[in-house]
């Protein structure tokens, strides 16, 4: 079993980092299998509405979100962890979801996912809310903690003084394995609930 998890900070060692890495030691007690990707310091551009995926399976810019699309694809669980920009998440992991979610066409229902908002102060909560909205839309379980998952640090270094952040990720990771191993159980014996045939309403007649 595997959680792929997304940094999308601009900074390799900066405390969204600290936070991950407390989700990945708590991970691998869990038997959980991690993968970092750092997203944040990556050129990622926006969707260009052009749906080529729709034929293609993939979106024509060929960079890393296609790389990340065959990652998430084989992965049990997705963490996205971002710092705060003007109460909402790094524009480049923003870009970089958009297309991600929209481009890959297999089924992403089931897959566990969670986001991590990290910031000096504010925005957290923001923060958390838009990120949790890609695995809504996806039919996707959210796994939550003992609080909204957030810690917080302004200079490199100092989500190491928040204690209860800290905390916060290991029930995190505690947590979504549970979620993780019980739904594969079921999986197992039950099979994926049964999909209708999608139905899109204009709001416009």
């Amino acid at each position: 079993m595997k959680v792929l998890m997304l940094n999308g900070s601009p900074r390799a060692n900066g405390n969204t980092a600290r936070a991950l890495a407390e989700l990945e030691m708590t991970f691998a007690k869990e038997g959980i299998e991690t993968e970092i990707v750092q997203i944040g310091n990556k050129d990622v551009r926006g969707c260009l509405s052009c749906f080529s995926c729709y034929k293609n399976g993939k979106c024509v810019i060929d960079d890393i979100v296609n790389e990340l699309a065959e990652k998430f694809e084989k992965c049990d669980g997705l963490i996205v962890a971002s710092p705060v920009y003007y109460a909402s998440p790094n524009g480049t992991l923003v870009a970089c979801l958009d297309r991600l979610f929209y481009s890959s066409r297999f089924d992403k229902r089931m897959k566990v996912g969670a986001c991590v908002a990290v910031a000096r102060r504010g925005g957290c909560s923001a923060t958390f809310d838009m990120l949790n909205k890609y695995f809504t839309i996806s039919g996707m379980p959210i796994a939550s903690s003992q609080y909204w998952n957030s810690v917080h640090g302004a200079k490199a270094g100092q989500a190491e003084e928040d204690l209860e952040g800290l905390q916060t990720m290991r029930t995190l990771a505690k947590n979504m394995s549970f979620l993780i191993k019980s739904i594969a159980l079921g999986k197992e014996k039950f099979g994926l609930p049964e999909a209708e045939a999608k139905v899109s309403t204009n709001f416009i007649r």
